[in-house]
């Protein structure tokens, strides 16, 4: 928590006054530079190479990027929605393992944020597989269906606040945007934590759940992330 609060608040800010802009602007001036334009691995590369070795930032890292992997590739999802787009890394590293006609559809509620990871979309090739809608998950999940022709989701993955994890996990249910074997993924259920929903779907008969221990990305902090397979 101390390393976090130093990284995010006391370093972050004083580094923003100096240079002007935000972290969020420098991750993607070094992929600008140091990645390969149209390959989403060195984009992913790139982004967790800044985030270990200059400035920490709340991408779901690499360690846990492995879990995300492996789920992915397991659903082989159609239509796929990710709560919390951030800078786009985990967009670039979902959509690089989706077959040939699926698709992302990524919510971001800041606009700085979302500004950020659609320069980075573009820049990974992956813009054709990823559409990224602007606003709180709550007005765009009801939205899905007919404003974004989603029928049912394949795979969910669950990485912006924590607080909305147990509320959208019902939302999803309640607009029945989940069917028998869509699989949703959480991302920090223990730091900084989401005993809510993770209370929620373990007590539901509607879902199954996998229990996925970690770190916090690129610290050595005791994290973990969990998976809830829709039993219908």
């Amino acid at each position: 928590t101390a390393a976090l609060i130093w990284n995010e608040i006391i370093r972050e800010k004083v580094t923003n006054f100096i240079m002007n802009q935000s972290k969020e602007q420098r991750i993607l001036n070094f992929v600008l530079q140091n990645a390969v334009r149209g390959d989403p691995c060195s984009v992913v590369d790139t982004i967790d190479k800044y985030c270990s070795q200059k400035e920490w930032a709340m991408n779901v890292g690499n360690e846990k990027g492995e879990i995300l992997d492996k789920t992915v590739e397991e659903v082989n999802p159609s239509v796929a929605l990710e709560l919390g787009t951030y800078c786009g890394y985990s967009a670039v590293r979902i959509s690089r393992l989706l077959k040939a006609g699926a698709r992302l559809l990524t919510v971001e509620f800041n606009p700085e944020f979302a500004a950020i990871a659609k320069q980075m979309i573009e820049f990974a090739g992956v813009q054709d597989k990823v559409k990224l809608l602007e606003g709180p998950s709550e007005e765009i999940i009801p939205q899905l269906k007919k404003k974004y022709e989603v029928d049912t989701l394949d795979f969910v993955f669950l990485d912006h606040w924590k607080d909305r994890y147990r509320p959208d996990t019902i939302l999803l249910q309640e607009c029945n945007l989940l069917r028998k074997g869509s699989v949703l993924l959480a991302d920090n259920v223990i730091f900084p934590g989401a005993p809510d929903f993770l209370d929620y779907v373990r007590k539901s008969p509607h879902f199954q759940c996998t229990y996925y221990p970690s770190h916090l990305e690129y610290m050595q902090v005791e994290d973990a992330m969990e998976k809830a397979v829709f039993l219908g």
